[in-house]
C-alpha cells in the first residue's frame, strides 16, 4: 500500500511540475498578445484562446498537486480544533459522501464530452483560429482523473489513521 500511495503522491508531484511551467506558458502567450495588440496594433486571433486553453490546463493539472499539499478551500473554524483522528472521520464521511461522487460524476461527463469531441471532430469556436477540441478536453479527464487517485490516496491515509492511530 505504501508503494501506491508513494506513486500517487509522485503523479501529483509531476503534475504541480508540469502546472509551472504552464504558467510561465501562460504568461508568454498572454505577453505576446498585449505587445502585439498594444505596441504594434496587430491583435492576434488565437492568443486569447491559447490563454484560455493554457488556463483550463494549469487549473486541472494542479487540482492533484493542490490536494496533495492540502491547498483546497477548507472551512476551518472547528476542523483546525480536531484531533487527527477526528480529522481523519470528518475527511472520510465527506470524501464519501461528496468527493467521490462529485468526481464520478465529473469524470464520466467530462470523458463523455472528450469521446464526443473524438469522434464528431469537434472544433473551439471561441474565434476564428479554431483548435480542436479533444487535446484540452483530454485534459479535463486527465486532470480529474489524478484528482480522484490523489483522494483515493488521501482516503487511505484517513483510514489508517482511524484504524491504527496516530498521524497522517
Amino acid at each position: 500500500m505504501k508503494k501506491f500511495l508513494t506513486f500517487v503522491d509522485s503523479i501529483s508531484e509531476w503534475s504541480g511540475l508540469i502546472a509551472r511551467w504552464a504558467v510561465l506558458a501562460l504568461v508568454l502567450v498572454l505577453s505576446f498578445e498585449v505587445t502585439m495588440r498594444h505596441v504594434l496594433n496587430s491583435p492576434t486571433i488565437w492568443a486569447h484562446e491559447m490563454s484560455t486553453m493554457l488556463g483550463v490546463f494549469l487549473v486541472c493539472i494542479g487540482w492533484s498537486y493542490v490536494h496533495l499539499h492540502h491547498g483546497h478551500v477548507r472551512v476551518d473554524v472547528f476542523y483546525s480544533r480536531m484531533s487527527p483522528r477526528g480529522k481523519a472521520i470528518t475527511d472520510i464521511v465527506n470524501a464519501l459522501v461528496f468527493f467521490f461522487p462529485l468526481l464520478l460524476v465529473l469524470i464520466y461527463g467530462a470523458s463523455r464530452m472528450a469521446w464526443e469531441a473524438y469522434i464528431f471532430d469537434e472544433v473551439l469556436m471561441a474565434s476564428f483560429w479554431y483548435p480542436p477540441a479533444l487535446p484540452i478536453r483530454t485534459v479535463v479527464v486527465i486532470g480529474l482523473c489524478t484528482f480522484f487517485l490523489q483522494g483515493t490516496a488521501e482516503f487511505v491515509r484517513d483510514v489508517h489513521v482511524v484504524v491504527k492511530g496516530g498521524a497522517r
